[in-house]
């Protein structure tokens, strides 16, 4: 799959933590595809789990609603979590970024950015807006 996904066009992939056995193996086998590696978190997994992991990967993708399905709000005790993940990447000068996916909105996304994110996933938000471009607009601004 993950040759089929890279031959696709795919240059990141990303794999949830909570799914993985043997998550290193995993990370390896994406990077030696040539491609970046990405870890998702649901929102009630400690930020801890990912100590043994966060020098290995290009992007965690913190999950700040629970992964099922689009529209739902924002789990708040996230911003704390991302604030806690920047903390790990600054004091170890790692380069990963920090990606944020669930329940942004134009009314959240400034708080987020400045908790520590680097990525927002804005889909219900762009999706169902009456201007698809000025709402991407809008956040790009932020």
């Amino acid at each position: 799959m993950r040759k089929l996904l890279k031959k696709a066009g795919a240059d990141i992939l990303t794999v949830h933590i909570e799914a993985c056995k043997h998550l290193h193996r995993n990370i390896q086998q994406i990077k030696s595809l040539g491609m970046q590696a990405g870890v998702a978190i649901n929102p009630h997994t400690p930020v801890s789990d990912l100590n043994d992991i966060l020098g290995d990967i290009d992007v965690v993708c913190m999950m700040s609603v629970n992964p099922g399905f689009g529209g739902q709000s924002f789990i708040p005790h996230t911003l704390n979590k991302i604030k806690l993940l920047r903390e790990m990447i600054d004091e170890r000068s790692l380069k990963v970024k920090i990606e944020v996916d669930g329940g942004v909105t134009l009314e959240n996304a400034r708080s987020i950015i400045d908790a520590g994110a680097d990525v927002l996933v804005a889909g219900s938000t762009v999706f169902k807006s009456a201007d698809p471009a000025k709402t991407i607009a809008t956040l790009k601004s932020f």
